[in-house]
């Protein structure tokens, strides 16, 4: 987490950040001050201040202040950790976007050479060649990835910076399968769902922009079940929230119909997440429709314990706002 937010501070100051939200800066002095309308408020007077030596705001108006990550939570009404993951897929430029591509197919490559990869699909009722390849999925070993890609010509410094590896020269990603996640066709980051007990990484949905309604999913693994029996409506939330570049990608077209199909387990988890979720569609102009699942499934589960598209088609008629 240091390195990250290290990362953040070296690639994109405050002050940058605020500039490409269209906020505009007037110098105070000689010094790296800067004064302009509170972006978090609505003003008349300019009270918002940025020194840009220190990367930090802090307005006289509103009273709050903070770093370039505290101006994101606040402006986005993310969590801290939603606000990093924000942060880094902004950031993605080209030359990072290409070196995901490099990393993402030498993992599709080293899927088929590790059975306990295969394996792992099978067992989560993943089994269409073709899917696995057009999702792209791949598998992380482990140990290998700084190699192949020294030999390529990347330097240690920008596969540190995109986070491929740690400053120890480790790969980040061990005994992993991995989706690539894309976004007008790029690369934006990698999702790495271990097949041990590891903590998964993080990513944006896969843009559903055709289609009149959606179907959201928590799980990669629920989306890609889905695709597989023909649903490609479905997007993943990777979780139980959204964040507002999700929230916007669902809403455009506006007042499209979004299924919610989440887990529902016996302790409530997932059918108190799905209310919420629904709320806050409804709030932001869409119509949510709750699917109800067996009990104890989520789409992954389901799927893998012999379910048809039939049978998840009638659960889609059964659904209710």
């Amino acid at each position: 987490m240091e390195e990250d937010l290290e990362r953040l501070k070296q690639r994109l100051p405050l002050l940058e950040y605020l500039q490409q939200r269209h906020w505009t800066p007037c110098r105070t002095g000689p010094s790296q001050e800067f004064v302009g309308l509170c972006p978090l408020h609505p003003e008349t007077r300019p009270s918002f201040y940025v020194n840009a030596r220190k990367n930090l705001f802090y307005c006289h108006g509103c009273g709050r202040g903070g770093d370039l990550i505290r101006f994101v939570e606040l402006s986005q009404h993310l969590s801290f950790r939603q606000s990093l993951a924000y942060l880094q897929q902004r950031m993605a430029a080209p030359n990072d976007a290409r070196l995901l591509e490099q990393t993402a197919a030498f993992y599709q490559l080293q899927l088929h050479r590790h059975g306990e990869a295969i394996q792992y699909l099978v067992g989560r009722g993943l089994r269409d060649p073709a899917l696995i390849e057009e999702l792209g999925i791949g598998y992380a070993p482990g140990g290998s990835l700084h190699r192949h890609l020294a030999a390529l010509g990347y330097s240690f410094e920008s596969l540190w910076r995109a986070g491929l590896i740690s400053r120890q020269g480790h790969d980040r990603f061990w005994r992993r399968i991995l989706f690539p996640c894309r976004e007008h066709g790029q690369i934006v980051n990698l999702y790495g769902r271990s097949v041990g007990n590891a903590f998964p990484h993080q990513l944006l949905p896969e843009t559903v922009r055709h289609f009149s309604s959606v179907i959201l999913v928590e799980g990669l693994f629920d989306l890609a079940v889905l695709w597989q029996a023909g649903f490609r409506n479905t997007t993943c939330a990777i979780g139980t929230h959204l964040t507002p570049p999700q929230l916007a990608q669902l809403g455009d077209p506006p007042g499209r119909c979004v299924y919610l199909a989440f887990d529902h387990d016996a302790n409530q988890a997932g059918q108190r997440a799905s209310l919420q979720l629904a709320r806050q569609l409804q709030s932001a102009g869409l119509a949510a429709r709750l699917v109800p699942l067996p009990p104890g499934h989520d789409p992954n589960s389901y799927f893998a314990a012999g379910a048809t598209a039939a049978d998840f088609t009638l659960c889609l008629e059964r659904a209710q706002p």
